[in-house]
């Protein structure tokens, strides 16, 4: 399968059937993992540099494996895995007591025609964000950095660093796995947290997971997202949930007060926030997207003209016409889910309105969030890409569509068809979200590493349906083992997930149809996210002519994030982005600093990767075991104590880790 204007060129073994199979297997394992950590905890992680690191694990003894081959692997898993996030809606249809359990087929064609949609979306989007961007993409350049190394690939000519390369993945992830390990038994505490009482009855604090993953990227966004976010943990928890918890005062323990303040009002705020940061993003986008989208036609024209080999292979897209295709083709299985999801109920009579509105949003929105969502991905990297942010602006607009549609309908007082209705649009156009949002980082990945990217391009589509068919029936065994929870039913746990993403999408599409949802928040958010967007582009704009060259700038997306996302994931980041700044500035300019700023970028890279491991392992034993916590050897009576060691070992392991890669950098130069 080899567009006919490929520039001839040695054969090099990237595209295998080895290579598929091997990503599709890994699939299995990251995907299922994924679905169960994000249902538990409400946030997935990349499986990008895991998966290139069993890659190489496996590959390692094949002759004529390839950093291109490792590459596609990774991709085709990292793809799947990404699919995962569907569970940040798709929850909901069980949670309002339309659906009992998920369906296969409805269920594996919202994210599997949703998910290769989002493929097509950023194939042109590919030059605008990757190609021709300056976007750090945290999680693409560390995955890459692990391919070279791990594949003796890298930039140094020496052996001596490519040894330390390896070394400092290795100690990395087993720092993290240790860390981990100690977690899951309970020996560390998993999160460290205070909230107290204030003066006239307000209430606030502040969280920490203990994750050294979170500690990763935080030092792979680097010191302006880390310093926006911890803008937007001072505005959620120091400034509007004091306010608020002061302004509806309530007993009861001060951490249930100001979580409950933050989850059902402060959240919206920062749903608000993201909205305008975003949809700024989005304007800021059209020009350089613009561009993409004609230097994609142009490619096009040379493969009609039969000039391809003036086409570099790196620029080697799947060809427009097929991107056109393929889209069409996707809409086939989307309109049929639609149909047959309102009819022989109480909205078949508008079924064809619905569908084509349906379609209409999926089409025109889709690609606006596929955009929105690289870009985010491209600036904080997958992990941390508020895509359930995304998801609350995709529910507003379904909602809004639906009541625009069936309004009527609400007058026989059920408004649950709507709901689901609304959560059904949500969730096809999340599976587009996530999709984009995972695929160019690993299409950075591949432009660091050399790989053809209508290959790498192929390969996301096998992942992305390879991850369509696993989470369906993971989805369904969760259901009938855990239940998740406010939902009645015969779970086998008394333990129910608490998919906290889904019931929040639940919560917004039931407020919009039945209108009680508080736009005054979510307002209020616009108008903080317009401020934030000024700030930062004045910043950009005073810094132009700074002496050193550097660019200040205060993102209004990691703020927005920030104020969304619990305090118990921002911190840490904030914490990692802090030690990756001093971490890089100490070493600059001294000699063998940039040794260890390489060295410093894969042993936070082992940190994701051990953490990510140990995780997979960890959420399979949780579902074959049927035990919430199948590694515990201590009790609740340990709980003091384990948070002292946990803050304790979150502080020195760092510590210790930044402190060997700075003596093997000095080590490899000397």
């Amino acid at each position: 399968m080899t567009p006919s204007s490929e520039t001839p060129e040695p054969s090099r073994v990237e595209l295998t059937l080895r290579g598929l199979l091997l990503g599709v297997l890994i699939t299995f394992v990251f995907t299922a993992a994924n679905v169960y950590l994000g249902l538990k905890v409400g946030l997935t992680f990349a499986s990008s540099i895991p998966a290139a690191v069993i890659s190489m694990a496996l590959l390692r003894g094949v002759k004529t494996s390839t950093i291109y081959e490792n590459n596609i692997v990774q991709t085709v898993a990292s793809a799947a895995g990404a699919m995962s996030s569907i569970i940040f809606v798709l929850p909901g249809l069980v949670m309002i007591g339309w659906w009992t359990g998920f369906p296969f087929w409805t269920s594996f064609t919202i994210c599997a025609a949703g998910g290769v949609l989002g493929v097509m979306y950023t194939i042109p989007l590919r030059r605008a964000l990757v190609t021709q961007s300056t976007l750090p993409y945290p999680e693409g350049v560390a995955a890459a950095e692990v391919l070279r190394v791990g594949s003796g690939a890298t930039d140094n000519d020496g052996a001596a660093e490519g040894k330390a390369g390896l070394s400092a993945i290795l100690i990395g992830t087993l720092a993290s796995a240790f860390f981990a390990l100690a977690t899951a038994t309970g020996i560390f505490a998993a999160e460290v947290a205070r909230y107290f009482r204030m003066a006239a009855g307000s209430a606030t604090g502040l969280g920490a997971s203990m994750s050294m993953a979170l500690i990763g990227a935080g030092h792979l966004m680097g010191i302006a997202v880390g310093l926006a976010m911890l803008t937007g943990l001072i505005i959620a928890w120091g400034i509007a949930v004091p306010i608020l918890t002061h302004l509806t005062p309530a007993a009861g323990p001060a951490a249930d007060f100001a979580q409950g303040v933050w989850s059902h009002k402060v959240r919206f705020i920062g749903a608000g926030a993201i909205g305008v940061a975003a949809i700024w993003t989005l304007g800021k986008l059209a020009l350089p997207v613009w561009r993409g989208l004609r230097s994609a036609l142009a490619a096009q024209n040379q493969r009609n003209n039969l000039q391809g080999t003036a086409l570099p292979r790196v620029e080697q897209d799947m060809p427009i016409a097929w991107v056109g295709a393929v889209c069409l083709v996707c809409l086939i299985p989307i309109a049929w889910v639609v149909a047959h999801f309102v009819s022989g109920g109480v909205l078949s009579s508008l079924t064809l309105p619905l569908t084509l509105g349906a379609l209409g949003y999926v089409v025109v929105a889709g690609f606006a969030v596929a955009a929105v969502c690289g870009y985010m991905a491209g600036l904080i990297g997958s992990s941390n890409s508020p895509v359930s942010g995304m998801a609350i602006l995709a529910v507003l607009g379904a909602a809004l569509l639906t009541l625009a549609i069936a309004k009527p309908l609400i007058a026989n007082g059920d408004a649950k068809p709507l709901v689901a209705f609304a959560l059904l649009i949500t969730a096809i156009l999340l599976a587009v979200a996530v999709s984009a949002n995972d695929n160019l980082q690993d299409l950075k990945t591949g432009q660091l590493v050399d790989a053809t990217p209508w290959r790498q391009q192929v390969a996301l589509v096998v992942g992305v349906v390879a991850g369509s068919a696993v989470i369906p029936p993971i989805l369904d065994l969760l259901n009938k083992a855990n239940g998740f929870a406010g939902v009645a039913g015969h779970a086998i746990s008394a333990n129910p997930l608490p998919a906290p993403q889904a019931t929040l999408i639940s919560t917004i599409a039931t407020g919009v149809i039945e209108g009680h949802l508080d736009w005054g928040l979510i307002a209020i958010g616009g108008i903080l996210g317009i401020v934030l967007v000024i700030v930062d582009e004045g910043l950009r704009a005073t810094s132009h002519n700074r002496p050193d060259g550097r660019t200040l700038s205060l993102p209004p997306l990691g703020v927005g994030i920030a104020i969304y996302l619990p305090s118990t994931v921002t911190f840490p980041v904030v914490l990692g982005a802090l030690a990756g700044w001093v971490f890089d500035r100490y070493a600059l300019g001294k000699p063998g600093g940039e040794v260890a700023r390489r060295l410093g970028v894969l042993m936070v890279s082992g940190l994701i990767v051990g953490e990510g491991l140990f995780n997979v392992a960890l959420a399979l034993l949780i579902v074959v075991s049927g035990k919430g916590t199948p590694l515990a050897v201590v009790g609740e009576a340990f709980t003091a104590t384990g948070t002292v060691l946990a803050g304790l070992a979150f502080i020195l392991i760092p510590l210790g880790l930044y402190l060997w890669t700075w003596r093997r950098a000095k080590a490899v130069v000397a």
